[in-house]
């Protein structure tokens, strides 16, 4: 965290004591018409190093460690404000300086520090200022919530603007109303979004969890935890890891890196969620040490991190010399950063020799090359010497990194938003003509709480083309960079950017990544890695819950009949549509065919076959009756109805085509009309028959008043009046509700049956129930006219055709009704055929035997004679 502070003209010039009471921190200042003082955050920490020798009487002893990663933070900060101060346009004629001091990450020194860039000018005392010629006007600073807030409770009472470079949970400032917070870096929920979005391209369902221990930690995992489990998202483990450790916490502290050893060797978990800050690399990477440190044991672990924004790839002390390429292929949120032209050559040039003020650099140089300069008055060590020769760009990217990092580029923006906001409120007073604050207009009398108006809605574009922009909130509209970690043997590492978090785009499509320059860990050849708690359920079967388990663990099982699922993990199967039926894999679904009774199959082919035999047939019968017309057979048993009857029944047998062929509009409109009215002309002419036979024998008695009914005029009105019923039915039946063809895509699991839907099933039964009438009607006619006399009597043959007809029809009825699809149409032109070829077979084939074979007994006498 660094404190950067802008520091003008004497307040106040008072006596001061001689003498500081507290140790000096650690600071770096460059004077200046306005200071820019900061703060560095955990650049330095206290560890116990331990040097081993032959002499056991040789105890171990602290040194103070720096993070020289860290320092980049610092360089970013001077680097801003040396272009600025050579940048004409911002703040002319005014040099700004700055004064950095170190938190230590603890408590009391980041109070310390703070009053130290507020008051201190050569000697510490609180509240006042002391021949200085300081006047803070802004602090960057905060790389986490608790430096933040330690450094707000001091400043708020000041009003000095406070600009932080961390992602932090900004509610927890929100909540607490510290009005005088700015964040350069989105707040830290947005990630949370981005890591969901992540796990779910990737299909990673069982992650582990490692947290740092600490309130930010559990408000992470408070926040994190039910949002992995709403997007089917489980935790093989949740760890939490220590920020500091001290000696007496030792034996803990290697149970816990035992634990964490365990679970990274032997969990089958791939994707692993880090969240906390440097230290937690340091941590993890200590926690394989204990394996075998020489072993290619860490090398070989093959595992996905996702990190979070605040942590870095770090190494210090004793681990310097170790590699991070059990990190290669990480994958983490990183604030967005580009670079910045001019800073790597920047960098370049920094020499702790030639660099006076700053405070942190020899120990940074001591760390990183792991050499020392010569101190007065200290045995000097048995260790190389620091030289001007050794440059930042020689170290590996553990140590320090020659590109500017994400924090850095935020700290680089929140000096220039702080000199672009000077710059507005000079201008202003400036335009106005008038004083601020009553007194002359000029930079030197400016006040710290006067730049929040100002900051808050700044917006301008930095020198590498970006804009930079705070809303009211005082919180940055950016994202986040998504980077993929490349390490090399070397201890050097790349890191590449492979997407974005973009906060504009819309909700569910805020990640933008891509895919195929993801770089993973050599373990995993370069295949996208799995992380689920089983294999995964191929398609064809779905995921089973295992009692007692968490829900991302299951057990797979087939789909059932009927079913199917078409991708792999699916939580259930599913039916396909109508129109489709599962394959045998239940993998997929394949169309149905869609079928219906045609003359090409072989059911076809012989209804239509017979029908054909039995319409020519009739045909001949009919041409036999005509060729005999004025034969006594033909002539004794009335012509006219015999030709009626055959017609129709030539008719009969046609109509059975019209449920053969393909059901359409027309076909299925006139099928069943077309046989309900020829049968019913055909059954009405039957029963004309034995009506006029019953007459004609009755009429024969004296006196009778039946003979003027004896003729045509009998026949042809019963057969008109019989059959004009059964057309009004059908007039009535297709003009409210006729038939129309559909697809039956449930009878058959396989096929779809193109077929009739007879429209109004009410009216279809009282078409054939009206035949079945008049079947009945002339059945009952006939048997009691069975009697008379042979020679001119029908009765007999009558009977039993009716019979015959009245037992298809009977049958047809519950065949009809346990039949589907096409069987459901055979059984009714089979019904048709057999009950035409009934009446057929057993009223004509008689008379024509006697016509073709027994032309004798076609004789008048024979007719007339008696029994």
């Amino acid at each position: 965290m660094f404190l950067l502070m802008l520091l003008m003209h004497t307040v106040g010039t008072l006596s001061c004591p001689a003498s500081d009471a507290f140790l000096v921190p650690h600071e770096w200042y460059q004077p200046g018409d306005l200071i820019i003082g900061g703060m560095a955050s955990h650049m330095g920490y206290h560890f116990y190093k331990f040097k081993f020798s032959e002499n056991p009487s040789v105890t171990p002893y602290e040194i103070p460690g720096v993070f020289t990663k860290f320092h980049q933070h610092v360089l970013a900060l001077a680097f801003a404000v040396k272009e600025i101060n050579e940048d004409s346009q911002i703040l002319p004629n005014v040099t700004l300086g700055f004064h950095i001091y170190d938190s230590y990450n603890n408590a009391r020194m980041t109070y310390r520090t703070t009053l130290d860039l507020l008051f201190k000018s050569q000697e510490f005392v609180p509240n006042y200022k002391c021949d200085s010629q300081k006047n803070l006007m802004a602090i960057i600073g905060g790389l986490d919530f608790t430096s933040s807030s330690h450094i707000d409770e001091i400043i708020n009472f000041f009003k000095i603007p406070q600009l932080t470079y961390g992602s932090l949970a900004q509610e927890e400032f929100q909540t607490s109303k510290l009005s005088s917070l700015y964040f350069m870096v989105p707040k830290e929920d947005h990630q949370y979004i981005g890591i969901i979005q992540l796990l779910h391209y990737y299909k990673w369902t069982w992650i582990g969890i490692f947290a740092v221990d600490n309130n930010d930690g559990e408000n992470f995992l408070q926040k994190m935890q039910p949002l992995l489990s709403e997007n089917g998202v489980c935790s093989s483990f949740i760890e939490r890891l220590s920020q500091l450790v001290h000696l007496e916490d030792l034996p803990e502290a290697f149970q816990t890196i035992s634990i964490i050893s365990i679970h990274l060797m032997n969990s089958k978990v791939n994707a692993i969620l880090v969240y906390g800050e440097s230290l937690t690399i340091m941590w993890l990477r200590f926690a394989m040490f204990p394996e075998n440190s020489d072993s290619k044991k860490i090398t070989l672990l093959g595992k996905v991190w996702i990190m979070t924004a605040q942590i870095d790839f770090i190494l210090s002390g004793f681990q310097i010399n170790w590699d991070l390429q059990m990190f290669h292929g990480a994958i983490s949120f990183t604030v967005h950063s580009t670079e910045v032209v001019g800073f790597k050559e920047f960098l370049q040039t920094i020499n702790p020799l030639s660099v006076s003020r700053d405070g942190f650099l020899q120990d940074v140089w001591e760390q990183a090359f792991d050499c020392s300069f010569p101190k007065p008055g200290l045995q000097e060590m048995h260790s190389r010497q620091c030289t001007g020769e050794m440059q930042l760009e020689d170290l590996p990217g553990p140590l320090f990194e020659m590109e500017m990092t994400g924090q850095s580029y935020s700290i680089y923006n929140a000096v220039y938003s702080v000199a672009h906001a000077l710059q507005d409120l000079y201008m202003l007073g400036f335009n106005r003509k008038t004083t601020i604050m009553h007194k002359k207009t000029d930079l030197t009398n400016l006040q710290a709480w006067q730049l929040h108006s100002f900051l808050k809605g700044i917006s301008f574009n930095n020198s590498a083309g970006e804009r930079v922009f705070l809303n009211e909130k005082g919180e940055a509209t950016g994202g986040f960079d998504i980077t993929n970690l490349i390490t090399f043997p070397n201890r050097s590492f790349q890191r590449v950017k492979v997407g974005k978090m973009d906060l504009k785009a819309p909700k569910g499509k805020e990640l933008l990544i891509g895919e195929d320059v993801i770089i993973w860990h050599p373990a995993f050849n370069q295949v996208l890695p799995l992380s689920q708690c089983n294999d995964p359920c191929f398609s064809g079967s779905w995921k089973k819950g295992i009692e007692g388990n968490q829900f991302c663990c299951y057990d797979c099982v087939p789909c059932p009949e009927g079913k199917i699922s078409d991708q792999n993990d699916m939580d259930d199967c599913f039916e396909c549509s109508e129109d489709h039926y599962p394959n045998e894999e239940k993998n997929g679904c394949i169309l149905k065919l869609v079928m219906f009774l045609t003359f090409e199959e072989t059911l076809g082919i012989s209804l239509a076959s017979v029908a054909l035999c039995f319409f020519f047939l009739t045909s001949w019968v009919l041409g036999t009756f005509i060729k005999h017309r004025d034969t006594p057979i033909v002539k004794a048993n009335n012509r006219f109805l015999t030709y009626t009857l055959l017609v129709s029944l030539q008719l009969c047998f046609l109509s059975s085509f019209f449920f053969l062929s393909q059901p359409g509009n027309v076909t299925c409109f006139a099928r069943q009309s077309m046989f309900g009215v020829t049968f019913s002309v055909a059954i009405s002419s039957v029963l004309a028959k034995t009506i006029t036979v019953v007459v004609a024998f009755m009429a024969t008695k004296p006196g009778s008043q039946l003979r003027r009914w004896v003729g045509k005029r009998l026949a042809l009105s019963t057969v008109l009046s019989c059959s004009f019923f059964q057309v009004c039915i059908c007039i009535l039946w297709l003009s409210t509700s006729p038939p129309f063809p559909e697809l039956d895509m449930h009878s058959e699991s396989q096929e779809m049956i193109l077929q009739c839907n007879e429209g109004s099933v009410f009216f279809f039964y009282c078409v054939l129930a009206y035949m079945g009438i008049l079947a009945i009607a002339s059945f009952i006619v006939a048997f009691l006219a069975r009697k008379l006399p042979d020679s001119f009597n029908e009765a007999k043959f009558i009977t039993f055709s009716m019979l015959a007809f009245c037992s298809v029809w009977i049958s047809f009825f519950p065949a009809y009704l346990s039949t589907k699809g096409k069987a459901m149409v055979a059984v009714e032109v089979f019904s048709i055929l057999s009950s035409s070829a009934a009446l057929l077979g057993c009223i004509f084939l008689p008379k024509c035997y006697i016509i073709v074979f027994r032309p004798d007994l076609n004789q008048r006498e024979q007719l007339t004679k008696r029994n």
